[in-house]
């Protein structure tokens, strides 16, 4: 459903919104050991994340990633967005190009009430939501 870097993001997002619940500011390693990515790849993900104003970060020896209460406000949707683009809202459940309610491919209609419910679904989920989930351990970003 997701691309793997959008898999990393919204892991990478959570994870420092526990963090940043803590009061606390993390590093690429700390975020890429604690959600099983490649440091390599998560970096690059954190920095665009960054760039677009979802996360913030500091320089420095008590530097590293948080978020702040935007950030942590963001939702899931926001995230998606912000990595995959809009597809997963508003493209064709098999690919199609000129998929549309004229011109519908053969799971349009069925499609289109899944992408309208997984977008409410991501829409109404904040990122700072899930620090809880994690710090009672009901939830979990590492397999």
């Amino acid at each position: 459903m997701f691309s793997k870097t959008c898999e990393y993001a919204i892991r990478a997002m959570i994870f420092v919104a526990q963090k940043s619940a803590e009061g606390e500011k993390t590093g690429i390693k700390e975020i890429a050991k604690g959600i099983d990515s490649p440091e390599y790849f998560i970096a690059k993900i954190l920095q665009d994340l960054s760039r677009r104003g979802l996360l913030q970060s500091a320089k420095g020896p008590n530097g590293g990633f948080y978020l702040d209460s935007v950030g942590k406000s963001c939702s899931l949707a926001d995230v998606v967005r912000a990595v995959d683009g809009d597809s997963l809202f508003t493209g064709c459940g098999l690919g199609l190009k000129q998929c549309s309610e004229q011109l519908p491919c053969p799971i349009h209609f069925q499609f289109k009430k899944i992408r309208t419910e997984l977008s409410d679904m991501l829409s109404n989920a904040q990122v700072g939501d899930f620090a809880q989930a994690l710090d009672n351990s009901l939830a979990f970003l590492r397999r």
